[in-house]
């Protein structure tokens, strides 16, 4: 059924459209299960849609949801070694306690709660933490940047059990229902939290501050996992989990000839409006109300041969710095669970191939490719993270800005010229799409939006190989290549989803029949 915002929020009209829709009356709806909701802004009129399940002359059944069992892990139960604490990592470790296997977690960063302090250092006096900031540390780089959950990459798993797994270890039910779910940087701390414990309560370990910088590898075979402080963690099989941003990670296995490959990706800036902009705009009136959310958008345009797409769009949101290594500057964006920053910002990307980048530095090349551009945004910048930017206008126009309007990126921003530091036909590529989006959304081509460089950390730029029906490296048996870092994912629940699959291939290799 299709609402107005100020209805749907009103539980005694939804029960009315429902007699309505089934030519009953009001008093024979008993109650009713909202299944999905979404919003449809195309015309002037914002309408909400809603897919509900109704009980009619029948007993209301409150809403259930699944739990999932986690027993105690059994003494003689075989190890697994998992490198990395994000969604990827997490999620396999769930799956794998489930059947009985042991999962050893590998962090390099610090647990959830302690980067908090590293990511206050790294904004408020331009000090970054190689192994502790917004891509490092426990939960991985989604937990400090949105908690966006939409994907379609139904492919890969199941969807709704990430979700309701979410849910099940303190998330809103609302994730369940809306149609681009998202928890929000403030609750997912939390979350994180409460699966570790699981893990722990369970029967797994946790490593905090363990990063891995080698591998046993002897006969074909995973043995062994060695971190940089010295130790050696034995297991079955590893899965590797360990994020796009560990740079360190691939050089090591390119160093031990483990083979890697170099792969596409996409790299830009980021845009910020006033969120009051954006909602005027997409949502065709002055004032939002009470009963709409922050609006969002997304965009996407072919400019001479090269998609120009919107990526992680965060509305009532902020811009953090990503970086992850001194003289590197990466933004991205995050919201919290109200998204009542006066702000709304969007990655705005263009597509790399290999031919931009070549093959000088063999596997490693987009990498490298990936690095140069965030040192000159550092450079531009002046230091301590402080972001080159433009006005969007003067963006477009390839014109320095006199002044910069107010924005949410904590370490400052400073006029540069952002045509010196992207490559040039990234620059070319999204000036054009600024101006194709302008004509599709108008008003968005402002002088009141800001561009801050550089949004590149956006996907891998490497993939590591595995068999496509064992998962594992096509060198080295029990070795699984998982989620985000090793080109297999793309955001919370597919990176999620991949590490069950490869807990689920490993348990049929160390569990037949299970």
């Amino acid at each position: 059924m299709q609402v107005t915002p100020q209805e749907a929020d009103n539980p005694s009209v939804v029960r009315g459209y429902i007699a309505s829709a089934l030519s009953r009356k009001a008093g024979n709806i008993t109650g009713y299960h909202l299944l999905k909701r979404s919003i449809d802004a195309r015309s002037r009129q914002v309408r909400i849609n809603l897919t509900v399940r109704a009980y009619v002359d029948e007993p209301f059944v409150e809403r259930s949801h699944p739990t999932i069992r986690f027993d105690q892990l059994p003494p003689d139960a075989p190890r697994v070694i998992i490198a990395g604490a994000g969604p990827c990592g997490l999620f396999a470790a769930l799956r794998l306690m489930e059947a009985g296997i042991k999962p050893v977690i590998l962090e390099r960063g610090k647990d959830v709660r302690a980067r908090r302090r590293d990511l206050a250092l790294l904004n408020k006096e331009g000090i970054i933490n190689p192994e502790s900031n917004y891509c490092f540390g426990e939960g991985g780089a989604g937990t400090y940047s949105d908690g966006k959950l939409y994907t379609r990459s139904n492919k890969r798993g199941s969807i709704d059990r990430i979700l309701q797994l979410f849910v099940q270890f303190g998330a809103d039910e609302s994730i369940l229902i809306d149609a681009h779910p998202h928890i929000g940087t403030n609750k997912l701390p939390q979350i994180i939290s409460a699966m570790r414990q699981q893990l722990l309560d369970g029967g797994s370990e946790f490593h905090f501050e363990e990063k891995v910088v080698g591998y046993d590898v002897r006969g074909g075979k995973f043995h062994a996992a060695l971190t940089a402080s010295g130790n050696r963690f034995e297991g079955e099989a590893i899965i590797l989990a360990t994020g796009h941003s560990a740079r360190d990670v691939f050089e090591g296995l390119h160093r031990q000839g483990i083979g890697i490959e170099a792969k596409p990706f996409a790299l830009g800036v980021r845009v910020e409006h006033p969120q009051e902009l954006i909602d005027s705009i997409q949502y065709h009136c002055s004032t939002r109300g009470d009963y709409l959310p922050p609006a969002s958008y997304s965009l996407v345009q072919q400019v001479n041969d090269r998609g120009v797409f919107s990526f992680c769009m965060c509305p009532g949101g902020i811009i953090a710095p990503a970086s992850t290594a001194p003289g590197e500057l990466v933004v991205n964006g995050w919201s919290p669970s109200k998204r009542n920053n006066p702000f709304a910002n969007s990655g705005m990307v263009v597509s790399v191939e290999a031919a931009d980048f070549g093959n000088q530095h063999g596997p490693l090349s987009g990498m490298i490719f990936q690095q140069a551009v965030e040192q000159r945004a550092f450079q531009a910048g002046g230091g301590k993270f402080v972001a080159p930017a433009l006005r969007l206008s003067d963006f477009v126009s390839r014109r320095i800005s006199a002044d910069l309007p107010e924005c949410s990126y904590l370490p400052g921003i400073s006029p540069a010229p952002l045509w010196e530091v992207l490559p040039p036909f990234v620059y070319e590529a999204l000036a054009g799409g600024f101006r194709a989006f302008g004509q599709k959304m108008k008003g968005y081509l402002s002088r009141e939006a800001v561009v801050v460089a550089t949004e590149s950390r956006t996907s891998s730029p490497v993939r590591i190989p595995r068999d496509p029906v064992t998962l594992q490296h096509p060198m080295i048996k029990g070795f699984y290549p998982a989620g985000e870092g090793a080109g297999y994912a793309g955001g919370i629940v597919s990176a999620a989803m991949d590490g069950e699959k490869c807990a689920l291939a490993i348990t049929q290799q160390l569990i037949p029949g299970q």
